[in-house]
């Protein structure tokens, strides 16, 4: 039985989707790329194969001994800045990942649509803790889900209990109708149509379906969906100009590399690119670059999104049962660094692409993708996040070293 999961948090409790080994024949190497410019880092000058080996050495293996098509991370430190690729973009043409790729960020849409509510929550539009039923009536009831008792802060914080309607999807439908429309009440209704996990604020469960009802609380608070409001509150101010909310556009602006997955350990690659992303809507829907991932993220930690008291509620983590102690705050993830301090962002997936971002409080800056997700192996997950994880504890080295 294979089951399917498109936007996940795989290092916090997620389930793994359409496991099996992986091997790909393309290898390639490591490469450096130029970021596009930035008012906020200096850009990396010519770089020595020296630079980054660890890094360097983990997205080798990523597109090599994982069985990825491609992978890319880039980075910001005090040193600078920098973009490594590793594999090729397009499996058939076998051309190079491109350091300024665009692709699907899947459950990274998550602290986007979290930053929006907060904003609404700062300005007097929305109450973190009342419940859903005062913005939504009658949306969510039936099977004991019970909207007089979820609050706001439950659906951002995956604390509610609600099903997740990708546990209901057939994996066949998504993948073999990748052009397929889905209506939001539609996957609201297929979730509610299940008995919650636990009753609210009693335990955490990773649920994609709070994040659809917090799109849905969006519009119905301001008037306008909640790409328009995306759009406006933090992809203009930050001038991320690769970053896209798309609706029923199936297609991925700008430069990207082909998004695969696999269906078992003994299928093919199956090029999955084109996608209708309205099947993961405000959890998961949003198309991005690893430049803009990272000036979003670090804009948010420092206070340039959300006022004082809403930083301080969203960046309020509780326990997970991540191994190594990580938490959830809201639409936030922390872990801790083993340099020191802490990692927030977000990982995702989607069909066709793996991602993961964070950053820290001083500065530092890191995403990672890789173009194979369903089907991906252990190893691209475990190295996917160590990735990130060497680039924010790794510094340049110095000239000679």
């Amino acid at each position: 039985m294979i089951t399917l999961k498109l936007t996940t948090c795989k290092r916090i409790t997620c389930n793994r989707v359409l496991t099996g080994l992986l091997v790909l024949a393309t290898t390639a190497g490591v490469a450096l790329g130029a970021q596009p410019d930035d008012a906020h880092a200096r850009p990396n000058p010519a770089a020595s194969s020296a630079e980054y080996p660890h890094l360097r050495a983990l997205l080798q293996r990523l597109t090599t001994t994982d069985g990825g098509p491609g992978a890319l991370v880039a980075l910001r430190n005090r040193s600078g800045r920098a973009v490594l690729t590793s594999g090729v973009a397009d499996v058939r043409r076998h051309t190079p990942v491109r350091a300024d790729s665009t692709f699907r960020i899947g459950s990274m849409t998550k602290p986007f649509v979290a930053t929006v509510v907060l904003q609404l929550v700062g300005e007097g539009r929305v109450v973190l803790d009342a419940p859903i039923e005062r913005y939504l009536p009658g949306v969510v009831h039936g099977h004991g889900n019970d909207g007089r008792k979820i609050t706001v802060r439950q659906l951002l914080q995956h604390t509610s209990g609600l099903p997740d309607y990708l546990d209901y999807l057939k994996p066949q439908d998504v993948i073999g109708k990748p052009l397929t429309h889905y209506n939001t009440r539609d996957l609201v209704r297929l979730a509610l149509s299940h008995r919650p996990s636990f009753a609210p604020g009693t335990d955490w469960r990773y649920s994609n379906t709070g994040y659809l009802l917090a799109g849905m609380l969006i519009e119905r608070v301001t008037g306008h969906t909640y790409g328009h409001e995306i759009r406006r509150r933090i992809i203009e101010p930050l001038h991320l100009r690769q970053t896209f909310v798309p609706v029923d556009a199936a297609n991925i602006p700008g430069p990207h590399p082909r998004g695969y997955v696999r269906k078992d350990k003994d299928a093919p690659l199956k090029d999955t690119t084109a996608l209708n992303p309205t099947v993961a809507g405000a959890s998961g829907a949003m198309i991005s670059s690893a430049a803009d991932m990272n000036r979003f993220l670090d804009a948010l930690v420092h206070g340039r999104l959300l006022r004082p008291a809403q930083l301080r509620q969203m960046m309020k983590t509780r326990p997970t049962g991540s191994p190594d102690g990580g938490g959830y705050g809201l639409g936030l993830e922390s872990h801790p660094l083993p340099c020191g301090g802490l990692a927030w962002g977000h990982d995702g997936g989607i069909v066709g692409y793996q991602t993961t971002s964070a950053v820290t409080i001083d500065g530092r800056q890191a995403t990672a993708m890789a173009n194979l997700y369903p089907g991906e192996t252990d190893a691209q997950d475990t190295d996917m996040a160590a990735a990130v994880q060497t680039a924010l504890c790794t510094a340049r080295p110095a000239p000679g070293h």
